[in-house]
Order: C-alpha cells, then sequence, then structure tokens
C-alpha cells in the first residue's frame, strides 16, 4: 500500500511537472490543457487553479453515469494543479528554439511516465479518463470515439478561448498513446503471492 501511494503521488507531481514543461516550451500543449489555458487566460486565473476547478466539474459530471471516484481520483483533481503551479514558477520563459524543443520532447516523455505511474497505482482513474469510460458504459459508444469528440471538442473550445495550439499539441496526439502503452507495464502494481511453505523432508 505505502509503495501504491508513493507512486500515486509522484505520478501526479510529475504530471503537473510535464504540464508546466509543456507551456514554458511555448510549442503547444495537449489538448486538455489548450482548454485549461484558455480558461485561465479569460478569467486571469493561474493554470493551476484551472485544472483544479474543471476537474472538480468533470467530476460532477460522473454523477448521472453512476461512476464512483477513488483516492486517486480525487487526489488527481488537486495534486497536478498544485504541481503544475509550483513548477511554473521554477522553470524560466525560453527564447531558445532548440531549448524549447527539448523541453517539449522531455515534458511529453515526463507525461507519459507520469500517467503510468498513477495509473499503474489502481487507485481509480482521473476524472476526464473516468468521464470517457463513464460515458462508453452508459451509452455503449466506443472507447475510440468517446475519447476523440472529448478531446477535440475541448481542443476547440480552448483555440477559441486563446489557448496555446501549435506543433507541440499535434506531437502530443501522436506520440502519447504509444509511450504511455510502454510505460504502463513499467508501474502496473502486481498481488504479492504468498509462497506457501512446504514440508521439510524426512530423511
Amino acid at each position: 500500500m505505502l509503495r501504491r501511494l508513493v507512486q500515486l503521488y509522484v505520478g501526479l507531481g510529475l504530471y503537473g511537472l510535464s504540464t508546466a514543461m509543456f507551456i514554458r516550451s511555448d510549442l503547444g500543449v495537449d489538448p486538455w490543457d489548450v482548454f485549461h489555458l484558455g480558461v485561465a487566460l479569460q478569467l486571469g486565473m493561474s493554470i493551476g487553479t484551472v485544472i483544479i476547478l474543471i476537474g472538480a466539474a468533470v467530476l460532477l459530471l460522473w454523477v448521472p453515469l453512476r461512476q464512483w471516484p477513488g483516492l486517486g481520483t480525487i487526489s488527481n483533481v488537486i495534486c497536478i494543479g498544485l504541481a503544475a503551479d509550483a513548477t511554473m514558477a521554477l522553470i524560466p520563459e525560453l527564447t531558445s528554439l532548440p531549448l524549447r524543443i527539448a523541453l517539449l520532447v522531455a515534458g511529453i516523455v515526463v507525461n507519459a511516465i507520469a500517467t503510468g505511474m498513477y495509473i499503474g497505482a489502481g487507485f481509480g482513474p482521473g476524472p476526464r479518463d473516468g468521464l470517457m469510460t463513464g460515458i462508453h458504459a452508459r451509452l455503449g459508444w466506443s472507447i475510440r470515439s468517446v475519447r476523440t469528440s472529448i478531446e477535440v471538442s475541448v481542443l476547440l473550445i480552448g483555440i477559441m478561448l486563446g489557448g496555446s495550439f501549435g506543433v507541440g499539441t499535434v506531437l502530443y496526439a501522436l506520440t502519447i498513446g504509444p509511450l504511455i502503452q510502454i510505460c504502463l507495464p513499467w508501474f502496473r502494481q502486481k498481488p504479492q503471492v504468498q509462497k506457501i511453505p512446504q514440508p521439510e523432508q524426512v530423511v
């Protein structure tokens, strides 16, 4: 249990770090963060505050879908936003294009590792992933259709609100799935199997 908890919170912290890395690269962020940045720009709030508020709002959509949050779900809502704001204060704005590209690529890798860690800990999905699986379970739509519809919707709304869309957004969309598929088995917790002691042989 302790190992799973540590893995959960380290993963969520790294996810917030990856969000700050995307933003500081200034080459485009993932679809949900395009939306978060657009809302933050319109409301004059920090990105972390918006991530927390949007996460809580999405969690309310679980109610009609009869989804139940786990510890990981609630922690996701709070910790990623706090970590994003904290690391935004630590990472300076960059002007060098090679450094920005390196930060973007590193951010995608960190995001995949973070996702593998918090999902692999087994404390429940994040609010956005839970919305996807809830719609799938209640309406019978395919996971691919639900995921695509949600991501495209938040991306378009985010762009209209002034969120940061760019080559990084496209690169994230193309690479994050395969990278998570690689990373998730590294962190998926397996139940411990206790060995049954064998009787001593009689000589």
